[in-house]
């Protein structure tokens, strides 16, 4: 789960505030974070869903940067990512990004072309990673499974957490349909249990393949 957004250690936080607009979709995170389009909020879906996230901080700098014509302009890129460190194949690199609809570059990418260049060359001078993250990236299957999981998220019975194990580890890979035919006949127990099977996926307790749809048919099985 992404922590507060002031306590990056790279940035000291949003150095732009996002306000109330008409124009476009805004709001607060649970955790804090504002957005300013329903896209940055798909992202951050994304990011609070994601166990390697540390922290997410939006408006994290400004850049100043010349366009072609020589003039000095500011830009304030979309957000900063920061990653737990790991001794894993993971790359903990932080990025920095900048969050866009693909239909916007459409007669504007030429103009932008120098913030982007500029934004790029900050990144590399500080060891990050510079992005343009845009809705075709954001919005896949992947996000509409986090969405539904997101909500089983706290929801945790150790018993029936352990039973559910243990025939798993019988099953080796199983469906949820399949985990709740062997627990229970009835069709009562089996709605009560299924929310558990679902907290579970979110937690990342039991493994899932979440870059298709998820339904009772997908296979799980144990981390």
């Amino acid at each position: 789960m992404i922590i507060a957004i002031m306590k990056s250690n790279l940035v000291e936080g949003p150095v732009r505030k996002i306000g109330i607009q008409s124009r476009s979709l805004t709001g607060t995170m649970p955790n804090g974070n504002r957005y300013e389009s329903s896209l940055e909020r798909d992202l951050m879906i994304l990011l609070d869903f994601d166990p390697h996230v540390k922290f997410y901080t939006p408006q994290p700098i400004t850049i100043r940067y010349r366009d072609k014509n020589n003039i000095w302009h500011k830009y304030i890129p979309d957000g900063l990512i920061e990653y737990y460190p790991e001794n894993t194949s993971f790359d903990s690199t932080p990025v920095l990004v900048e969050v866009k609809y693909r239909n916007e570059f459409v007669g504007k990418f030429n103009d932008w072309v120098p913030k982007f260049r500029a934004a790029n060359q900050y990144a590399k001078e500080n060891g990050w990673i510079f992005k343009i993250l845009t809705d075709d990236r954001i919005r896949t299957p992947f996000l509409k499974n986090v969405k539904f999981l997101t909500s089983y998220k706290h929801i945790y019975d150790p018993v029936m957490n352990l039973e559910i194990e243990e025939k798993l580890k019988i099953l080796s890979v199983a469906t949820p349909q399949n985990i709740l035919n062997t627990l229970f006949f009835d069709k009562w127990n089996q709605a009560k249990v299924l929310p558990i099977i679902w907290g579970m996926v979110a937690r990342r307790e039991l493994q899932i393949d979440l870059s298709v749809p998820i339904t009772m048919n997908s296979r799980v099985w144990m981390v």
